[in-house]
């Protein structure tokens, strides 16, 4: 660029026209550091999911659970904070903000009286995360509520049921949470079989049943080890009910009860053992013979 193309930038940029030019270019410059910076918080969210990753696509592992929550709320906040920081920088070229930020100042401290709501699910939502009382993939039951995480962030929970239906709770809100995923879990099955049926005989074949259950390649790793046939458990109103416990894995119970019971229901077939239905027993009078009106219980009338 030879000195007269440097005179006239230099005589462009000192006029009016020329101070909205590098005003724009400005902005131009703003968006690109805020598209940036989106990818950037991005990246760092994807490279946290990565470092969570055990490399196990069949099982979500606690530490799995937890980079996923880490990494949607970088992404909600980041994002948060970038469109904010680029509002009000691009704002800042054209207008002074400095009396904007004053009132905003003011506006919120008024605000503030009427949100302590807000305020409230913002302090139980930072509490939620650095306890780690439960992450994205988690089963809880918060309230009257149970289902799946789907997302946690500073403000609410969001949890899917058995339904499809999906729970929005506001972290104030939250009186009290059962984490069914958290270190280990447990399926209880239980099985009645007939007070005609050899008890000792249905005993032994459900325990068969479950170490063939825990031995199998399909469902061994789902297994955290201590499941037991633990007996009668109660008599029922049509037969004995045996109980067997399983431990699993955090988030595997539903499957394994789901998949023992059947696989339970077979065997008991095969094996002529019965599980008994309810059963009602129902006493019919016999009419009374013709010619002979039933009794009646009707006072005798006086003589006049």
């Amino acid at each position: 660029m030879d000195l007269t193309a440097i005179d006239w930038l230099a005589d462009l940029l000192g006029t009016e026209r020329g101070h909205m030019v590098r005003k724009v270019l400005q902005l131009a410059v703003l968006l690109l550091l805020g598209w940036a910076g989106s990818g950037l918080v991005r990246l760092v969210a994807r490279r946290i999911e990565l470092a969570a990753d055990d490399g196990d696509p069949t099982v979500l592992s606690a530490g799995e659970k937890r980079g996923q929550t880490i990494a949607q709320l970088v992404r909600s906040v980041g994002r948060a904070v970038i469109i904010l920081a680029v509002f009000l920088s691009s704002l800042n070229l054209f207008i002074d903000i400095r009396p904007l930020l004053a009132g905003v100042g003011i506006l919120s401290l008024a605000v503030s009286f009427g949100a302590q709501s807000l305020v409230k699910d913002l302090i139980s939502g930072f509490f939620i995360l650095l306890e780690n009382q439960f992450v994205v993939g988690d089963g809880v039951r918060i309230g009257e509520h149970s289902g799946t995480v789907e997302q946690v962030s500073l403000r609410a929970v969001r949890i899917r049921d058995l339904h499809g239906a999906l729970h929005i709770i506001p972290n104030g809100s939250i009186p009290w949470v059962v984490n069914t995923s958290r270190g280990w879990s447990r399926a209880v099955v239980d099985v009645p079989v007939s007070y005609g049926t050899d008890v000792d005989h249905a005993l032994a074949v459900v325990r068969d049943e479950l170490v063939k259950f825990q031995v199998d390649p399909a469902w061994k790793a789902r297994f955290d080890g201590g499941s037991e046939v633990v007996g009668i458990d109660r008599f029922g109103d049509n037969g004995v009910v045996i109980r067997t416990l399983i431990r699993t894995i955090p988030g595997q119970q539903g499957p394994a009860f789901r998949e023992f019971s059947r696989r339970l229901k077979l065997r008991l077939d095969a094996e002529g053992i019965q599980i008994p239905a309810a059963q009602r027993t129902i006493l019919m009078q016999p009419p009374p013979p013709p010619g002979n009106p039933p009794p009646s219980h009707a006072a005798p009338l006086g003589e006049g």
